[in-house]
């Protein structure tokens, strides 16, 4: 297992340095110029020229590129052009709130969608499965933002009872909290219910029935556990989905998180800062994929057995 997960950490290095790659290149071809952004009112042919001379604008693009990451490896992540302040402290302020609000979220998130999952497998055909699944059809067809500023209407201005600002306190978290589960919980439930279908019909489960084994037993004890796999897969993938779709909740709720701040460096096209956010978001989603695999491991002793023979 550790040397699976040695592996699989030594695998993100490339997939890392490609991103920065596509990034950087994306962003030496848009049009525009970092020396006019900095000096804004007071620019001169002569200062910008100073400015490009400075961070290394002027130089070749690979040269530009291998530089980034050598600093980068050195844990450099460069100095942002508009506030001349380190990158590393911008996102150190604000790496915690989208991380807290991205946890939140997904915690609603499956303590909603699973319970509604399971209870619509075990009873295919009741009012319930057919109201989740007019809610899964609804829940695909409405955008974040859009149930993001609805959620503001109704709490916020109509009833009154929860800031449209978001922030860190319990109240200003509720409603970037509850856009951003609303989005996801739709998937989690749809495959809970598939999962818990295809498992119950299954002859172990009905072995269990024949054999008198209490029904909690039968659901929780060997139906769930079969089908835990493909809702891990699932929650895994909306973990690294979220911390990229809380770029969109954050805007909505002015949230004070790592979302916010990439959408100010794109605006104002800060490379250093639009590098380092979409760099660490790359990381997290690699590491809650290697997080989902090592969680298969302690779920299915077939997939840890495959892991340790492959480490001997």
């Amino acid at each position: 297992m550790i040397t699976y997960i040695l592996k699989r950490l030594l695998a993100m290095i490339p997939v890392v340095l490609s991103v920065i790659f596509i990034i950087y290149l994306i962003l030496y071809l848009t049009p525009g110029d970092a020396a006019g952004i900095i000096l804004g009112a007071d620019y001169t042919q002569e200062a910008a020229d100073e400015i490009r001379e400075q961070l290394g604008l002027n130089r070749p693009f690979f040269v530009q590129y291998f530089d980034y990451v050598f600093k980068l490896m050195k844990g450099d992540l460069g100095t942002s052009y508009i506030t001349r302040a380190p990158v590393m402290e911008q996102i150190a302020a604000r790496f915690p709130n989208t991380l807290i609000l991205v946890l939140i979220s997904m915690f609603f998130c499956v303590l909603m969608s699973m319970p509604i999952g399971i209870q619509s497998a075990v009873k295919p055909n009741s009012l319930l499965s057919n109201v989740s699944s007019a809610f899964a059809m609804i829940g695909l067809a409405m955008p974040n933002f859009w149930m993001g500023l609805m959620f503001i209407l109704l709490f916020s201005v109509k009833l009154g009872w929860l800031p449209s600002a978001g922030s860190m306190t319990l109240s200003g978290i509720i409603l970037p909290a509850m856009t951003q589960s609303m989005a996801f919980m739709v998937g989690i439930m749809r495959q809970t219910r598939s999962s818990m279908l295809e498992a119950l019909s299954q002859d172990y489960v009905r072995t269990a029935k024949a054999k008198g084994v209490n029904k909690r037993d039968v659901i929780t004890k060997h139906a769930l556990r079969n089908a835990l796999l493909p809702i891990i897969t699932i929650i895994g993938l909306n973990l690294g989905m979220q911390l990229g779709g809380s770029v969109l909740t954050e805007s909505v709720f002015a949230y004070p998180g790592m979302g916010r701040l990439l959408i100010s460096a794109i605006n104002q096209r800060d490379t250093p800062t639009i590098l380092s956010c979409l760099v660490l978001l790359s990381v997290c989603i690699a590491v809650a994929n290697l997080a989902v695999d090592v969680i298969f491991a302690f779920v299915d002793p077939r997939i840890r057995s495959a892991y340790s023979s492959g480490g001997k």
